[in-house]
């Protein structure tokens, strides 16, 4: 089943006096896709972001959420879409739930709805029992969950997070990435989480692209591109067994798929054209073969970002 496409951008550039920033981008995001959007300071992520949102123009190309032209629909764009900068910015001198009931007045929202969409906004990022309390006397990491609260109360279809995790401590950075993950999950909500930090982005993101110098390294999904840059485009599984024979490593050869067999230790390192665990496990159980663990290979997203990034 094809999923719909959210975001589509078609050769979306961005000059500033003579610099380009963001170069020729093709960008597309389909519904439901937590997409990481990685490169280090000054690849052009927030330039980009600006203009998914129609907050600045392009020089050239275009861009489009959900059908609608972020620069001649900014305000349509607005209407289904949230945004967190990596510096969030609230009242604080006031209360966390008067400053997300001052956005909802923003948006719109009527009155009776304020309060409940309030509520519901704080209990869903865990602020309920600090709703009274002064923003000012928040940490980085409830100030951060606030800013989620606040892209909430206008129950967008799309979010945009700039850094959502900068400057939380560890703990806090797992917590705040757990809850993205459960919330775009639970509103079936497409998110856009721009970072440089690659294990944060490998934790809950399915999708990946990668910018380098404002131009769009690779894209992708993020275990087709680990095989496409460690394993060729092919699946590796990892069998461990009690006891390896020449005998049973002729069988598993022979299974059609299977592209090669390669021996480590206990370890049998099978390269596949798909997911064969299934036909190997009945080979080697066929063989009288004592099974004890077997997985797909997993790819870390540094080695993938390393290899496109030396391509670059």
């Amino acid at each position: 089943m094809t999923k719909q496409l959210i975001v589509e951008t078609v050769d979306l550039t961005k000059n500033y006096d003579n610099t380009t920033v963001v170069d020729k981008l093709n960008l597309r995001i389909e519904e439901g896709d937590i997409f990481g959007f990685l490169g280090p300071n000054g690849a052009g992520k927030t330039t980009t972001i600006l203009m998914l949102l129609g907050l600045t123009e392009p020089t050239s190309g275009t861009a489009h959420i959900y059908g609608y032209n972020s620069t001649r629909e900014p305000l349509k764009v607005k209407r289904i879409t949230g945004y967190v900068p990596e510096k969030v910015g609230f009242y604080e001198d006031l209360a966390a739930g008067y400053n997300l009931a001052y956005t909802a007045r923003l948006n719109g929202l009527p009155e009776e709805l304020v309060i409940k969409r309030v509520d519901e906004s704080l209990d869903i990022v865990g602020l309920s029992e600090v709703a009274e309390q002064k923003v000012g006397e928040f940490s980085r990491g409830m100030k951060q969950r606030l800013a989620i609260a606040d892209i909430l109360i206008k129950m967008p279809k799309v979010a945009i997070l700039d850094e959502p995790t900068s400057g939380i401590d560890p703990e806090g950075i797992t917590q705040m990435l757990d809850m993205i993950a459960e919330i775009a999950k639970e509103r079936k909500m497409t998110v856009i989480m721009c970072s440089h930090q690659l294990y944060q982005v490998q934790r809950i993101c399915n999708r990946i692209g990668i910018l380098a110098k404002g131009q769009l390294v690779v894209e992708g999904l993020l275990d087709q591109l680990g095989r496409e840059a460690l394993g060729g485009g092919r699946l590796r599984i990892e069998v461990k067994l009690t006891e390896i024979t020449s005998e049973l490593i002729d069988c598993i050869r022979r299974i059609g798929g299977v592209v090669s067999v390669e021996r480590s230790g206990d370890l049998l390192l099978i390269s596949c054209l798909e997911d064969l665990r299934p036909q190997i496990a009945r080979v080697i159980v066929g063989a009288n073969g004592l099974l004890v663990e077997m997985k797909i290979q997993s790819y870390a997203l540094e080695d993938i970002y390393r290899k496109y990034f030396r391509e670059a």
